[in-house]
């Protein structure tokens, strides 16, 4: 606050106006109805509102972004207006109608709304002319912002805490959680040669679901899923078979950073019973696995997931 403070001293002393104080809306308003029209100015005071704007927003004060883009759109756009206009180039040069394409484009592309941009400048200045070149003008802004950076101005803080934001209309959440978010962590990491029978009679199971990956020396066997809870009808019954008789090979392997909708296509494209989440790269070993996901783990997240909606 001390920079921005200095900033607006500096201002006030040299120019006689603070002018990127508070949300700016009368130096825009100046600059749309023609009373402010110097290129000089308007590109310092575009350069001070940046200034102002990322060293508020960068050492965490509250603030926004919406009206710092209209006041730095206005500016740059009425800046480029003028500059041209001192070529005196045979073309009929509006300021104002610069620097209201200008605003539009600025908040557009900052804010990745669109449509929002157009609709909101155009009715605050009602001017049907500039209406095609604003169009044009926040499709090249947004052209321009995604290759620097994907995100836009409000999820840009989620991206960089490692969340995923999703991009469309109506999205389930469980589709941008990672893998190790959603895996099941009781697991059973066996060697093929455990005797399947005595497995079902050990008294920790309480009869449950157990997922149990099987191992063959220092690589994945295959993968079962069972169901403990069957043993009391098995009692007294002697099988003679060992897990990795009833192992099967269909499963998959998928990183602790995949995201659920990639879980999905891997199980689905390799018609597998379970994924096994592991960590780290390179060679998928045994002691690198750190959960599972299997279709009931989907279909549990989607339905915690869509609790948040109302009936």
């Amino acid at each position: 606050m001390l920079l921005v403070g200095i900033l607006i001293y500096l201002l006030q002393v040299n120019l006689g106006h603070y002018y990127v104080e508070g949300v700016g809306y009368a130096t825009v308003q100046a600059i749309v109805f023609g009373q402010l029209a110097s290129a000089w100015l308007l590109a310092l005071l575009f350069l001070c509102k940046l200034l102002a704007t990322t060293v508020s927003l960068g050492s965490g004060s509250s603030g926004g972004i919406f009206s710092p883009s209209l006041f730095m759109g206005a500016t740059i756009g009425g800046a480029f207006a003028s500059a041209l206009a001192a070529l005196h180039l045979p073309l009929g040069i509006n300021i104002p109608a610069f620097a209201m394409v200008g605003m539009a484009a600025m908040v557009g592309g900052g804010t990745g709304a669109a449509m929002t941009a157009v609709t909101m400048i155009f009715e605050m200045t009602r001017d049907y002319n500039i209406v095609l070149p604003m169009i044009l003008a926040v499709a090249f802004s947004l052209g321009v912002r995604r290759p620097l950076s994907p995100e836009n101005i409000y999820t840009l803080k989620l991206s960089r805490r490692g969340h995923l934001v999703p991009k469309a209309l109506h999205a389930n959440m469980f589709l941008v959680r990672r893998a190790s978010e959603v895996m099941e962590r009781d697991i059973l990491v066996l060697p093929a040669e455990t005797a399947f029978d005595g497995f079902r009679s050990r008294p920790d199971h309480s009869g449950r679901m157990r997922h149990v990956i099987v191992t063959r020396g220092n690589r994945i066997f295959g993968v079962a899923r069972v169901n403990t809870g069957l043993r009391r009808g098995l009692d007294g019954v002697h099988t003679g078979i060992t897990l990795g008789d009833v192992a099967r090979p269909n499963f998959t392997i998928v990183h602790a950073n995949d995201v659920g909708f990639e879980v999905i296509q891997r199980i689905w494209r390799k018609r597998a019973v379970m994924a096994l989440v592991v960590s780290g790269r390179g060679v998928p070993r045994p002691d690198k696995i750190i959960g599972v996901i299997t279709k009931e783990h989907v279909a549990d997240s989607v339905a915690t997931s869509v609790q948040i909606y109302p009936s």
